[in-house]
């Protein structure tokens, strides 16, 4: 069965997800697709990147250099991008925070791997959302009063008249739909602009593509995997409230 990496091969493009094998589990049919492979494949380069990175650190001298340097370079800067926005908080979900930053941004980078980004599935940033939507809420019912949390999905209604409630209740379910959806939408429309590109224009797509790789798939995933975070950490700064 054919594989779903994007590579220049004309007719032959597809951006689909594949079964590439099936086995039974307590009989039911169960597939391993390519998008399984791409997260094995991401997992296995940030398992290997940690280790490299962990190393160096152990090895670290006074003058940081080289692959050091770039490692606490990448640390400060998701600290500072946590620290700005969560302020006393932050220590807490510096480690969450920076996990689905480097797994979202290295799922959209891998298009430049040939591989199919694992973020153009939608059971992908499915989970993502849900996870966060989790901790938002979890957050809130820790730092929060019952009632006060009621009171502000009432707002600005009196408690006691929870018409407003039901809306409110509307808008915390779109929460992991909308962030699930932006991601995926982006990382999809650019996995299939590229494999149209390539299907379309064949061996002469090989002559040009860099421009529209650099936008599609760095540029464009580098802004979606911000943009998820940032509002990830929005909603949980707002979950808490002023008990923070």
């Amino acid at each position: 069965m054919r594989s779903g990496m994007l590579l220049s091969q004309g007719a032959d493009i597809d951006f689909m997800i594949k079964g590439v094998c099936k086995y039974s589990f307590f009989g039911h049919e169960v597939w391993i697709t390519t998008t399984h492979i791409s997260i094995l494949m991401v997992m296995l380069i940030l398992m290997g990147f940690a280790a490299a990175a962990g190393r160096a650190i152990r090895k670290a001298g006074e003058v940081p250099a080289g692959f050091q340097n770039a490692v606490e370079l990448m640390v400060e800067k998701l600290d500072g991008m946590v620290d700005s926005v969560m302020g006393k908080t932050a220590p807490k979900f510096r480690n969450y925070i920076g996990t689905i930053f480097c797994f979202i941004l290295f799922s959209n980078l891998s298009g430049l791997l040939g591989l199919r980004p694992p973020t153009a599935d939608y059971g992908v940033t499915l989970a993502l959302a849900l996870l966060s939507f989790t901790l938002i809420h979890f957050n809130q019912f820790k730092h929060q009063k019952v009632k006060d949390i009621w009171k502000g999905m009432c707002s600005p209604l009196p408690p006691w008249l929870p018409i407003w409630f039901f809306i409110s209740l509307i808008g915390e379910i779109a929460v992991p739909i909308s962030l699930s959806l932006r991601l995926f939408a982006n990382i999809l429309s650019g996995t299939v602009m590229m494999a149209l590109l390539y299907g379309l224009l064949g061996w002469f797509a090989t002559l040009w593509p860099a421009a529209l790789h650099v936008y599609f798939d760095l540029f464009s995933g580098a802004i979606q995997t911000y943009v998820f975070c940032m509002l990830t950490m929005t909603y949980i700064t707002n979950a808490i409230g002023d008990s923070r």
